[in-house]
């Protein structure tokens, strides 16, 4: 056999031996399905200038479809008649647990379509939201959205950014736990203009803390750390 032959053969080998490896891997690999720290249901109905007017559930067929771990969905208002749709979506990982669907897909699908879209950051206590902040149109209807996704306590405002969250904890943490959370505001009777910057971040920034106490953001050491 010659050295050609003989290096060729153990570049195969190596090859071979890693691709078992991840197959192994990927084959043995599941990760933990993590509990919220307390239910969805325990959202307070009134905070500050902000009452719940009303609450919608999902039917049998969405939630087979979605397959959050938990999930709300309220309308607030405040004393000027401001209305926020609020919409909180958690997948907890695990077997059971969907994917997170973004609004760029669904809402297309759904007969709306983005009039504007950019990524907005918005300070709260100190803390820094990182959001997404875009328009979408059916008919006559506008909407403004206010999104982003949650993971480990950390917001992200790119589908890309979330993917690789999850990965990477997946890798480090055996978990894909993540959230949704979106703020709907219809431009009528709530029009866009200078009301926006003084309500919704009052709404937002009053609920931060809750997403943060009622998800789970502790690490999970992987076996043999």
């Amino acid at each position: 056999m010659t050295s050609g032959n003989r290096g060729m053969n153990s570049r195969f080998f190596v090859v071979s031996l890693l691709l078992l490896l991840v197959a192994s891997y990927l084959y043995l690999h599941r990760d933990m399905a993590m509990a919220t720290n307390r239910p969805f249901s325990t959202f307070p109905v009134s905070m500050g200038a902000w009452r719940m007017s009303g609450e919608s559930f999902m039917t049998g067929d969405v939630l087979d479809k979605l397959k959050p771990t938990d999930y709300l969905s309220r309308t607030y208002v405040d004393t000027t008649g401001a209305r926020v749709t609020l919409y909180v979506g958690y997948h907890g990982g695990g077997e059971q647990s969907g994917e997170i669907h973004s609004p760029k897909h669904c809402l297309p699908g759904s007969g709306w379509h983005e009039v504007s879209s950019k990524k907005y950051r918005f300070e709260s206590d100190g803390k820094a939201l990182n959001m997404v902040k875009s328009v979408y149109q059916k008919g006559e209807s506008k909407e403004l959205f206010l999104y982003w996704f949650q993971v480990k306590g950390k917001t992200l405002n790119s589908e890309y950014a979330l993917k690789l969250a999850e990965i990477v904890n997946s890798l480090l943490y055996k978990r894909r736990d993540a959230a949704f959370i979106r703020n709907c505001l219809c431009s009528n009777p709530f029009p866009f203009g200078d009301n926006f910057w003084s309500v919704v971040p009052t709404f937002i920034g009053e609920r931060c803390s809750l997403f943060v106490v009622v998800m789970p953001i502790r690490h999970c050491v992987s076996p043999g750390r």
